[in-house]
């Protein structure tokens, strides 16, 4: 009887941080339309508690306005805007903050509850810390990179603090569904394969430098400058990559190099996961495997297939909203995948199995 209860414990703790990993994902796709919309710096300040309400009336939103009048994105960017225009970047920046604080409540309502219930057992108190540290520490990620946008001289946040951000949130969302899965999945579910487990680390990496790209990417607006496929501007390998200086700058600030080097790891990405996939077919009796197996491949095509059109349309805001959210949307999805399968694929026998 008591093992019944604690498995139902676990399970109650594992929907609940699914719920916690589905809140995360959203958050990210706010991050990205408050992006894509120019959106992340219309709000100049950061007040955990009292910033919680927007402005109530049009006074606070004249003060708002004019606070934002000062940032030289607006000098030089948004110099055109009337206060209406003003109130939808601002919403954008304010529901991605208020989303994050309300996050934080059902992480932290769910702990306590949870605790009060004697849910917990003994190992799950330090991954639970280890959490709200995480969430706390992405909060702080998140301001300072705001910060770098509100300086003289800078129209945007920094691409690297953008790719911090977006890189810790996805770390946050991969501890978050690995600690779910650690009480959903059963030992007999599980395979032993050393192989298919290196195989799909080497992928995971890839795919780790790869959002980082995607990161560098979107904070360089790098699709913008060469809105072109299967070509870059014209040239497969265009001399541009090279311009900078130092040598290595390129890697991380030239537009056209970063996006070279996001193309390439893409098409490095779908080649190993068909050899993955291929060789996973040989793998049967193991329907969540299986089932993660499939889910990883079309993932994989649907991912490419976005980011052409996301470079196509970069130039059509419209279409380029719409296209970097479901390109950022299927990347969450791709990792999660990935980090299912890895927990799935063991790379040694359990001494009792």
């Amino acid at each position: 009887m008591d093992n019944l209860k604690q498995l139902r414990a676990q399970r109650q703790i594992a929907h609940w941080l699914l719920s916690g990993v589905g809140m995360i994902i959203i958050q990210v796709l706010i991050g990205g339309i408050t992006r894509l919309t120019e959106s992340g710096l219309s709000i100049t300040e950061w007040k955990p508690i009292t910033g919680s309400l927007p402005p109530l009336n049009e006074l606070a939103w004249q003060l708002e306005f004019d606070k934002y009048k000062i940032t030289d994105q607006f000098k030089y960017v948004h110099q055109g805007f009337t206060l209406s225009e003003f109130k939808f970047i601002f919403f954008w920046e304010w529901f991605h903050r208020i989303w994050a604080r309300l996050m934080g409540l059902v992480f932290l309502f769910g702990f306590f509850y949870f605790l009060a219930a004697k849910k917990f057992n003994n190992n799950m108190i330090r991954p639970m810390v280890i959490l709200f540290l995480f969430g706390g520490v992405q909060g702080y990620i998140g301001w300072f990179m705001v910060k770098s946008g509100l300086v003289p001289e800078k129209y945007f946040v920094g691409h690297v603090e953008l790719t911090t951000h977006f890189i810790a949130a996805l770390g946050l969302l991969c501890y978050t569904l690995w600690f779910a899965l650690s009480l959903l999945i059963k030992e007999e579910q599980k395979i032993f394969h050393p192989k298919l487990k290196n195989f799909l680390v080497l992928i995971f990496i890839l795919l780790f430098f790869q959002l980082i790209y995607g990161g560098f990417m979107a904070g360089t607006r790098a699709a913008i400058v060469a809105p072109t496929w299967p070509d870059i501007n014209g040239s497969m390998a265009p001399a541009a990559m090279f311009e900078l200086l130092p040598f290595t700058k390129n890697f991380f600030a030239n537009p056209i190099a970063i996006q070279f080097i996001h193309r390439v790891i893409a098409y490095l990405l779908v080649i190993l996961i068909s050899i993955w996939w291929y060789k996973s077919k040989l793998v049967i009796g193991n329907k969540i495997f299986s089932r993660g197996s499939f889910a990883l491949i079309l993932l994989v095509l649907l991912q490419v297939i976005l980011g052409i059109l996301t470079v196509l349309f970069a130039t059509y805001p419209s279409g380029l909203l719409f296209l970097g959210v479901s390109h950022q949307f299927i990347a969450m999805l791709l990792l999660i995948t990935i980090v299912f399968l890895t927990f799935v694929v063991r790379r040694k026998r359990l001494s009792n199995i």
